[in-house]
């Protein structure tokens, strides 16, 4: 399950250590500790992060396949918690120690910053493989927040970044050792919490509104 730390001024919130996929409850608990972030006052930060091989498997296609009466609301909920991520009052940092599939690759995108571990893990976007389209809020994200042409070979090819890979093409802003993940995340997030409040949350809504609106329907 989501847990939410603090390190100083950073809070760290663990996706958790299986596959973390977006199952509802999931969903509900990671937006419960961002709300916590949220209200909190004074100097502060986040790294997003999770335990073992995965950082996020994407949405919980087994809960969906038994539920499709609730898909329209579900993948709102999804989009919401991107909306979420992409506003909150303070810089937020992925710290992508694993693999990052789907919505859970998405999910990285709204994030301000991205690191991800150089040797082994992939970010990928296999909607077109898996026969998923993207909504037109997921679609508006990675447009938004990738270049173009690498939204394209992302989106329509499925191809599967490495960290290194990922750094070149500015899926991701740093890629580091295995153990260095976590730390250049927390590093990363730490020199930047004095920007935390009104003004950042005024200049995220400004910079982001078309997408802020699509995402929140």
């Amino acid at each position: 399950m989501p847990t939410l730390t603090r390190r100083d001024d950073v809070f760290v919130l663990d996706l958790g250590d299986s596959e973390n996929r977006f199952h509802p409850t999931w969903v509900e608990e990671v937006t419960a500790l961002l709300d916590e972030v949220s209200a909190a006052t004074g100097p502060r930060a986040l790294v997003t992060t999770a335990t073992g091989k995965f950082f996020s498997n994407g949405l919980d296609l087994e809960w969906l396949d038994a539920h499709q009466d609730q898909r329209a609301d579900y993948l709102a909920s999804v989009e919401a918690l991107y909306a979420r991520i992409l506003s909150l009052p303070v810089v937020t940092v992925a710290a992508v120690q694993g693999h990052a599939y789907a919505a859970g690759a998405m999910l990285t995108l709204a994030h301000d910053l991205r690191v991800m571990r150089a040797d082994r893990g992939f970010w990928c976007l296999p909607e077109a493989d898996i026969g998923i389209p993207f909504t037109l809020g997921m679609s508006s994200l990675v447009r938004e927040r990738l270049d173009r042409q690498v939204a394209h070979r992302a989106m329509v090819t499925s191809e599967r970044f490495g960290g290194v890979d990922a750094a070149a093409s500015g899926v991701v802003d740093r890629a580091v050792d295995e153990q260095d993940v976590l730390p250049t995340a927390v590093d990363l997030a730490a020199a930047q919490t004095g920007k935390a409040g009104d003004t950042l949350a005024t200049i995220k809504a400004r910079m982001y509104a078309p997408l802020l609106e699509e995402l929140r329907g």
